[in-house]
């Protein structure tokens, strides 16, 4: 897999990110997302990087793809006509939720829809009890009736979800079968596939979205593969998953759901390697490309994990207006703050970004595409943060004279300030909403933002870094090679991995080590039947995780377990110790109990080794200077202007600056000083408070 040229692919809001990797050198481009038709955009920025790097497309050894396109079919209610399949007295679970209210005192809050109205959601009289004995066997001519009317009522997918078939699938995989008569059997989701696990509005939640962007998800797959075989590829053609591992395309069909957080995730990483080759234990990856922005946490080198995402929530940043779906992801907090993102002024007169996006069509105002609203990319023009001439590797000329006039006609004007000062206040909210989620995302994981290093990658984020930085306590900004097309570098770093989960309540007074083992050994098994169809001699590396609580809790903590074999007592020192990590005590004489475990199977991958950095040293002349807003003092300043290519290691640049280089700009403000490090990325350090 690691012979010839490999091509990395990220689609994104505005841009699609390309990096091809050739034995001696790599190679990256950005194209305009093709939103009507993903796969074009994707097929086009293949044959321009390939034509530039003179390889044909029969000699690429392998294509690894992360995608937008389901999270966008969910935000925007763009996937198949679905029905759900449910057992008796069941069908109101996507409605009735948690039975609580995410904004107690808003007497106009508002639920998001289901994706199933309730007209399509069916009843079928059947009963597994909680321990998986069958306490009502399944109406088989209900399901046939069923059957006949969602081929009739002309039907796109169908999710079955009935009660307890995390433990017990007998019933869900016997209506599949009969299902198949009328419906094709590739676009029926089980939950006990899907989401075999407790909690039936979770699962329920993420069996119907993965059954709603089937269709879609296959009908892509499907063009891009016959897209890639029309150039005359013929390599593999891998998925990223929101795990941060990547699968093969057979899988991700039946799976999609498990694609929702791909880019992001390869930007995770992407900070996962550079954290180990450059010897940082405590990181904050940030990731602000044209439509949102990202932030994780990795500390000793591993990004932090969970197991629950909402898509598509009604109410900005709320936990619970959202769809709910229990996957494998890399945890982060997505901001919708991207240099995309429309600017307005509200009707209290203030300033509001995002987290509406103008994407790729029509695009900022500056792009000259036909945008009529402020963004976040045309004040950043306006403070002449960024060249219009060399935006997106010079694919793009920006109109720095309309990014003027319609910042100053929407913002500047109507609060009564001068133009730079309203394109400075747009910068200050954006980077403020993304220091404020950084700070709640840390607090809710027990954790701190203050003393870590900043990885920025992304086509905005080294434009903001240095103050977003600044406001989080952070001293040390990194901005790697390829910052630009930082998700697609990550892809090529990502190991070939499956997750596999399942529920089985056992309390530690009560533990069946016997089980246990069995447990695992099953669910590596079903692992490693995923993996080795991508990757069939590769050494794996397996991680277990136990999600324990204390007994009558209501939620549980990921608990890391060895490889085994294990004793209660073991169990319980494990439980305690991430307990009082997290919430900084542990509770006496109360019983503690395992709901979940899971078993993550992967490639194993070294981490590089760290490289010893250079001392500094003076930079060369600048390329250039330029009068700009310096974003830390609010002054107009004139900035030296650097071309990263001719930088060397060690060199240090002392703000105000800007490092220039095709994908991306490094804005290197007042009291911070700039240049490559040993590897060639650069290291922005603040050398005044």
């Amino acid at each position: 897999m690691d012979v010839g040229p490999r091509l990395a692919v990220d689609i994104g809001g505005t841009f699609t990110d390309l990096v091809l990797a050739l034995p001696d050198r790599w190679l990256s481009a950005k194209v305009l997302t093709t939103p009507e038709a993903p796969e074009r955009g994707v097929l086009d920025g293949t044959s321009a990087i390939l034509a530039q790097a003179g390889v044909a497309a029969g000699d690429l050894a392998l294509v690894i793809h992360g995608t937008t396109l389901a999270t966008n079919a969910l935000i925007e209610r763009k996937g198949a006509k679905t029905a759900l399949v449910t057992t008796a007295g069941f069908r109101d679970t996507l409605e009735i939720a948690h039975e609580h209210r995410f904004e107690q005192y808003d007497l106009y809050m508002e639920r998001p829809e289901p994706l199933v109205p309730r007209p399509w959601r069916y009843e079928v009289p059947e009963r597994i009890a909680a321990d998986g004995a069958v306490l009502l066997p399944m109406d088989e001519t209900a399901v046939v009736r069923i059957g006949a009317r969602l081929r009739a009522e002309g039907f796109g997918a169908v999710a079955v979800s009935f009660l307890h078939a995390y433990r017990n699938d007998v019933h869900e995989r016997r209506a599949r079968e009969i299902l198949s008569r009328f419906i094709v059997p590739e676009l029926i989701s089980i939950s006990s596939e899907v989401c075999p696990e407790i909690r039936e509005y979770e699962r329920t939640s993420t069996t119907v979205a993965n059954a709603y962007v089937l269709p879609l998800m296959e009908g892509y797959l499907r063009r891009l593969q016959d897209g890639l075989g029309t150039m005359g590829c013929a390599a593999p053609l891998l998925l990223m998953m929101s795990s941060g591992g990547i699968t093969t395309v057979e899988t991700a069909r039946r799976f999609p759901i498990r694609l929702v957080e791909s880019g992001p995730a390869g930007g995770a990483m992407l900070a996962q390697v550079l954290a180990a080759a450059n010897g940082i234990d405590r990181a904050l990856a940030f990731d602000m490309g044209g439509t949102t922005a990202k932030i994780t946490l990795i500390d000793d080198q591993q990004p932090q994990r969970a197991r629950q995402f909402e898509i598509a929530r009604v109410a900005r940043f709320v936990k619970g207006s959202g769809i709910p779906v229990r996957i494998p992801v890399i945890d982060m907090v997505e901001i919708g703050a991207g240099g995309g993102s429309i600017v307005r002024v509200d009707g209290l007169g203030r300033i509001a970004v995002g987290p509406d996006s103008a994407g790729s069509r029509p695009g900022p105002v500056s792009y000259g595409r036909g945008g009529s609203l402020p963004t976040v990319t045309d004040a950043d023009l306006v403070l002449g943060w960024i060249d219009p001439a060399r935006f997106a590797g010079g694919q793009i000329t920006l109109d720095a004279v309309a990014a003027a006039r319609v910042v100053a006609d929407s913002v500047a004007s109507p609060l009564g300030m001068e133009l730079g000062r309203a394109a400075l206040g747009i910068t200050e909210l954006v980077t403020e909403t993304m220091a404020s989620a950084a700070r709640i995302h840390a607090l809710e994981n027990g954790k701190e933002t203050a003393g870590r290093t900043m990885i920025a990658f992304g086509g905005a984020a080294p434009l903001h870094a240095a103050r977003l930085a600044q406001k989080l306590g952070i001293d040390r900004v990194l901005v790697p090679v390829g910052a630009g097309v930082g998700s697609a570098h990550g892809f090529l770093s990502a190991p070939i991995g499956y997750e596999v989960v399942r529920t089985r309540l056992m309390a530690l007074d009560a533990f069946d080590a016997a089980l246990v083992h069995a447990l695992f050994a099953a669910m590596r098994a079903e692992a490693e039947q995923v993996v080795r169809l991508g990757s069939p001699e590769a050494a794996l590396h397996e991680v277990r995780t136990a999600y324990m609580r204390y007994r009558g809790q209501g939620h549980e903590i990921a608990v890391p377990l060895p490889a085994g074999p294990y004793t209660a007592d073991m169990l319980y020192d494990a439980f305690t110790t991430t307990y009082q990590a997290l919430y900084g005590r542990t509770i006496p004489n109360l019983a503690v109990e395992v709901l979940t475990w899971t078993l993550a199977l992967a490639e194993m991958r070294r981490l590089p080794a760290c490289l010893p950095d250079v001392p500094p040293a003076p930079p060369p002349p600048p390329a250039a200077r330029r009068r700009l807003i310096d974003p830390c003092t609010g002054a107009t300043v004139e900035a030296e202007v650097h071309d990263r290519a001719v930088l060397s290691a060690g060199a240090r640049v002392v703000g105000p600056a800007v490092i220039v280089e095709a994908e991306t700009s490094t804005l290197v403000p007042t009291g911070f000083r700039a240049g490559p490090n040993a590897a060639g990325h650069i290291l922005i350090e603040r050398i005044a408070r």
